[in-house]
């Protein structure tokens, strides 16, 4: 942990105000926004530390939704999606209004996308592992003709002068968005 400044005081909770729900670090929190119209923050709890008249602060690491990006929102974001930025703040631990648990969303390839199914992908036999052919350095067309496929991680250095189509089979694409709809 963290050195705290002279006079402040590391705590391992906080129960949130007019509450009985305990935060720790760690713990994702909904923060309210100066403006009462806009929908609560929501930051990630890397630390909570009270002064020496018992003040208490955390400090916070921010998500963002995608409309407030530099992208803003496209069309492949969902709608409760959120970034977890690198953008830090210490806060007065009574902003806070809630506990958060964020959904875990599978994410797959090197670029850790959720899968999308206008989106071809190829399955490594080592990993199992899917990855978009444009994140591997080949195309479209290169990975349809593929008969197998091994990552980078899963190849060895020799294997990976080998040319595309000497690498492990993979499944049809098919075979991915029938094993999604087996898992719900």
């Amino acid at each position: 942990m963290a050195k705290t400044k002279p006079g402040k005081k590391d705590l391992h909770s906080y129960t949130i105000k007019g509450t009985n729900k305990v935060v720790r670090a760690g713990d994702c929190v909904l923060m309210r926004p100066s403006d009462s119209d806009k929908p609560p923050y929501v930051a990630r709890l890397e630390k909570i530390e009270a002064d020496h008249r018992n003040n208490v602060k955390v400090r916070v690491r921010w998500y963002y939704r995608p409309e407030e990006s530099m992208g803003g929102r496209r069309q492949f974001h969902g709608a409760k999606e959120l970034f977890l930025s690198d953008h830090f703040d210490m806060q007065s631990a009574h902003t806070i209004e809630g506990a958060f648990t964020p959904d875990r969303v599978a994410v797959y390839c090197k670029c850790e996308m959720p899968y999308n199914p206008d989106d071809l992908m190829v399955q490594c036999e080592g990993c199992k592992d899917w990855f978009h052919p444009s994140c591997m350095g080949m195309t479209i067309e290169e990975a349809k003709r593929l008969d197998r496929f091994m990552c980078s991680n899963c190849s060895s250095d020799d294997d990976a002068n080998r040319s595309l189509n000497a690498y492990p089979a993979s499944p049809f694409i098919e075979a991915k968005v029938d094993s999604k709809r087996r898992k719900r």
